[in-house]
């Protein structure tokens, strides 16, 4: 070896021992400064501890991941690594009260890096600055008094829905039913589409899109997220023809300004005067008829499961719902009023989203160091909040797997504890919509039908919604007339 290359060799170690020195620094710096982190494990390098996550939701117990954690390290916070980030799990209302309250002061949304490669025009800002724009373009539509005129059409939908999927049938298998129902809902309402061929085209990707976005970001072929991207360009190519051709309609006076959230998007510029460009209006659309049909699907069908495991309940909701229908002339669509009337309905739904919370939980991220339960919580890391952490506590919820929709009844559960459409300034917004559509079903379906479970005890699995595994068939019952 020549002088020069014993000079360039020694240089390199040089360096790579400075390198490695200023690593550990920064490494004990950090452990110093973080030294009172929550307890937890971070489990594998960059999968962390997704995959038991992920795993528990799929067998069935999405609350075990928490309550195993919640028991063996601390019952308001614990420290893990979730979907290649750093985390902290807040448990309890306590936790959910701190996220929901200190919204854009110490914490932010966040969403996995999935989210924004399968919604790839939100990359020009960020899913956050995507999020606060549609939060401003959707209190007009989602808000309860402007959906009262969308009842009668989510009223005929549920009736076309159930004609054209349950009637003259033995059995049915309801899963797929109810997501046919509430995406035929979205797309009507969202686009303005009924017709539904039109409507089928567009289900089977949603599908694959609504299960790969929640996922370990790995983009190789065959993986739920590489399969996510697909479908998403699919979707996404169809929706700029139907934007395409509003604008022409519109233009040409064919098409209502006011008709649906679509042209509401194509002629409401921004606070710069600036209209979206489609791509934009695209993404929004997708994640709507996303929002707008699968947590309702999910919801819908545990109330048809519990509703046959539970003929007392069933029982007390027909007695209310054929009050309502006995009420109407023949034809008459349901209309506000009768909404307002279908309190304990609406107990029992909210009881069924206490035991099968569509939404499992959300992400948040640290925007400054703070202290929580006595523990350091760094810049940057990011927060996770769980529904089961509450829905399924007895300290929140007594006899918690006991179905009781007397919970729900004066005030309701204590603040922070039922919280499936989350809470603070990050509340779902389409809270009100997805009550109506859930209830506009219920009537329909009581009204027409007793059903019996074909599987007594059907798994569920969560992937990332609650779903029965084989999709929850009945045998249906129609009462006479």
């Amino acid at each position: 070896m020549s002088s020069d290359d014993m000079e360039l060799f020694f240089l390199s170690m040089l360096l790579l021992v400075v390198l490695l020195a200023s690593l550990l620094l920064r490494l004990l710096v950090y452990r110093q400064k973080y030294s009172n982190l929550p307890p937890g494990k971070m489990g594998l390098p960059f999968v962390g501890e997704s995959l038991e996550f992920l795993s528990t939701g799929r067998k069935g117990y999405p609350e075990k991941f928490i309550y195993d954690r919640m028991a063996k390290y601390s019952s308001k916070v614990f420290k893990t690594s979730l979907l290649g980030e750093s985390a902290a799990v807040f448990c309890g209302a306590a936790g959910n009260k701190f996220l929901f309250s200190n919204e854009n002061k110490l914490v932010q949304a966040w969403w996995p890096s999935s989210v924004d490669k399968i919604f790839p025009s939100s990359l020009q800002t960020s899913a956050k600055e995507e999020s606060k724009k549609m939060r401003k373009l959707l209190p007009g539509f989602m808000k309860p008094e402007a959906l009262q005129r969308y009842i009668g059409i989510m009223d005929t939908i549920a009736k076309r829905h159930l004609e054209s999927g349950w009637d003259n049938k033995q059995e049915v298998v309801v899963f797929p039913l109810a997501k046919s129902y509430t995406f035929w809902l979205a797309c009507r309402l969202f686009l303005s589409i009924e017709d539904p061929e039109h409507v089928h085209k567009f289900a089977d990707p949603f599908n694959v899109l609504a299960s790969g976005i929640i996922s370990i970001p790995i983009n190789l072929p065959g993986t739920p997220f590489n399969r996510a991207i697909k479908a998403s360009n699919l979707i996404r190519k169809d929706l700029q023809a139907i934007i395409k051709q509003r604008k022409l309609d519109l233009a040409e006076n064919r098409a209502s300004p006011t008709q649906d959230i679509l042209s509401y998007m194509l002629l409401t510029p921004d606070d710069n005067g600036q209209y979206m460009n489609e791509m934009d209006i695209a993404d929004k659309i997708l994640g709507l008829l996303i929002g707008g049909h699968d947590t309702a699907s999910a919801a819908i069908t545990f109330v048809v499961k519990y509703l046959a495991e539970l003929p007392h309940i069933y029982d007390e909701v027909y007695k209310e719902q054929m009050e309502i229908a006995k009420s109407k002339a023949a034809g008459e669509l349901l209309n506000w009023e009768d909404i307002q009337k279908m309190r304990y309905s609406w107990n029992v739904a909210c009881e069924v989203l206490r035991l099968a919370p569509p939404l499992q939980g959300a992400f948040r991220e640290a925007i400054n160091e703070f202290i929580f339960a006595g523990f350091s919580i760094p810049k940057g890391w990011k927060l996770y909040w769980s529904a089961n952490s509450t829905h399924r506590n007895p300290e929140c919820f007594p006899e918690p797997e006991k179905f009781d929709p007397s919970r729900f009844e004066g005030n309701g559960p204590a603040p922070y504890t039922f919280v499936p459409f989350g809470g603070g300034p990050r509340m779902c917004p389409g809270k009100e919509y997805a009550r109506l559509e859930i209830l506009v079903f219920m009537y329909n379906v009581v009204t027409r039908f007793k059903w019996e479970k074909l599987i007594p005890n059907e798994k569920i699995v969560v992937d990332p919604m609650p779903i029965p595994a084989k999709g929850l068939p009945v045998r249906l019952h129609p009462h006479k007339a």
